[in-house]
């Protein structure tokens, strides 16, 4: 049995034993009110059971409810709402409209009896709260603001008691002030449980937060859609996402990293769908590492002198510019390699031409983590020109 089941179990058994305390005292002093607070209290032991089941319920998958019945805690939610509206009018017809007729000798053990309930409210209500929000189920804490509706009728009735004790009568206006309260929390539920229900959207904290995730993938060059609804405890999470890169395949890696770290990052996240497409550009630009003679390739890719940049259209694979430039790293000691990577990301950089492969090293990760191709190459500055247009034309048909 996991922990929101628990719970759930101990508020039966809770609720039964405030039924037979002030079923006990209703009698035994004659207090009316007592007893209808008892009848009150049997309907939270109804509202626990159905708590009990939406959790059991709620896991459930089947081919008719693919995604489950998390809503089933909401719709409990819903129900629990009402029943506290029902407590808000019990309270009110006992103190206007029931005759009490108390038994002076029995005020002292009704008031203890009253006082014990309120204790015994106020903290499994507390603790239900607090282990409702730590497991993000909102059954829970809407039965625990449901129960904490108890100690508040308790204190009408121990108004009451008291100013029987004192021959006063002051249950109208405490009743009026509780019942206030009752509906500002059975309002706060019907509308959290409704928003669920009608599939409102998760709130912007989170979906800001996740939009940030899905942003710092290098590899994302826009998102075009998200969105974020919540089932219960749990989140359902939807985007659609460019990619840089050539291919689906890629763009596919891309989106089971930014899904494992939304899962990572955001707690009670049941269901993620990312619909993804690779990056679709006009044009490509590729970079050259060249020794000072502007035509040799640079073995040693981070001390370059020289970069040869050229942009080619690529459904014809006509240059549209080429530039040669200096490297603006070479004097630097460390780190050239992941450095001048960096700046050639920031030139748009698509594909890189070398004489070695970057596997293992620096360069290699950066590129990599951008969808930038990297190919390793032979002869001069001429030859690859000359299969720079091969190759843009072969990506534009892939």
């Amino acid at each position: 049995m996991e922990s929101s089941e628990k719970i759930g179990t101990y508020s039966i058994g809770v609720n039964l034993i405030l039924v037979g305390i002030k079923g006990f005292l209703g009698f035994l002093s004659g207090s009316v009110a007592l007893i209808a607070d008892a009848i009150h209290s049997s309907t939270d032991v109804i509202s626990s059971v159905t708590v009990l089941a939406g959790i059991k319920i709620s896991r459930r998958k089947s081919k008719n409810f693919p995604y489950g019945l998390h809503k089933v805690e909401n719709f409990v939610s819903l129900l629990s709402s009402v029943l506290i509206f029902l407590a808000g009018y019990k309270i009110v017809y006992a103190v206007f409209f029931e005759e009490q007729s108390l038994k002076t000798a029995y005020l002292s053990y009704a008031m203890a009896g009253v006082l014990l309930t309120m204790a015994i409210t106020f903290f499994f209500s507390r603790y239900e709260l607090n282990q409702g929000r730590e497991l993000g189920s909102p059954s829970l804490i809407a039965d625990a603001q449901h129960i904490r509706t108890d100690m508040l009728g308790s204190c009408v009735i121990l108004t009451g008691l008291i100013g029987g004790w004192f021959g006063l009568n002051l249950d109208k206006v405490a009743a009026l002030l509780v019942v206030l309260l009752i509906l500002k929390a059975g309002f706060g539920i019907l509308v959290d449980a409704v928003r669920v229900l009608l599939d409102a959207s998760i709130d912007f904290e989170t979906m800001d937060y996740v939009k940030t995730i899905i942003m710092q993938n290098p590899q994302v060059v826009s998102i075009n859609g998200l969105w974020g609804r919540n089932s219960g405890p749990f989140k359902f999470i939807e985007a659609d996402i460019v990619t840089r890169g050539k291919t689906l395949e890629r763009a596919y890696v891309v989106s089971r990293r930014i899904e494992k770290e939304i899962r990572h990052h955001v707690p009670k996240v049941d269901h993620i769908l990312i619909h993804y497409e690779p990056q679709r550009k006009e044009t490509s630009t590729s970079a050259v590492p060249l020794k000072e003679d502007k035509r040799e390739l640079a073995e040693h890719f981070g001390e370059a002198p020289y970069f040869y940049l050229a942009t080619v259209r690529v459904k014809d694979g006509a240059f549209l510019s080429e530039a040669y430039h200096r490297n603006p790293f070479a004097g630097q000691e460390k780190g050239k390699g992941i450095k001048i990577s960096e700046w050639l990301l920031e030139q748009g950089v698509d594909t890189v031409y070398s004489p070695k492969g970057f596997k293992g090293k620096g360069p290699g990760y950066v590129f990599s983590d951008a969808g930038v191709d990297v190919i390793v190459a032979e002869g001069n500055l001429a030859d690859i020109r000359g299969s720079l247009q091969k190759h843009d034309n072969l990506s534009a048909q892939s």
